[in-house]
Order: C-alpha cells, then structure tokens, then sequence
C-alpha cells in the first residue's frame, strides 16, 4: 500500500493501474531526455501543463500503468534522482 506523505494514511491500490506523476523541471531542459532515461520505451503520455511566472520551471503531468507498489516507488524515487527534476509528485 502507499502512504501519502501528509497525512501518512495507506493508499489501497488494486495493481495494474494507471498512475499520474507531474513534474516541475527546468524550463531548459529537454523533457524527453528525463523521460527516456526514466521510462525507456515505456508506453505512457505526455502532456506539458504549466509555466512558472518568470518562466524559469515548466511542469508536465506523465501517465502510465504501474504494475506494483515497488514499480511505482521506484519510477518515483528515478525521477527524484535526475537533477533537472525541482519536484516530482
């Protein structure tokens, strides 16, 4: 089960099922290079969402189906890694 980091109460996910990460990187970096070193060839959609005022970050919402508990941490704790990446959620 997760556990969602404000309130530490578990989340009850039936596996496979699709999971959304939104990331806030660096408005100069290419979004694809994150994502092919992450995912690889993955299937799962892309979509930008928003700039920052100054435009310095750019945000992005990715969807894809998760097949267990481990497989979401550990897509969590890569995009976490990458140093372009300010925050993953």
């Amino acid at each position: 089960m997760a556990t969602t980091p404000q309130c530490n109460t578990k989340l009850k996910l039936d596996y496979p099922t699709k999971w959304d990460y939104k990331l806030v990187i660096h408005s100069q970096v290419d979004i694809q290079k994150i994502i092919d070193s992450v995912l690889g060839d993955r299937v799962h959609k892309l979509e930008a969402s928003k700039s920052s005022k100054n435009g310095k970050y750019k945000s992005y919402n990715i969807s894809l189906l998760v097949h267990n508990e481990d497989d979401r941490q550990m897509l969590y704790e890569s995009f976490k890694k990458d140093d372009n990446v300010k925050i993953v959620l």
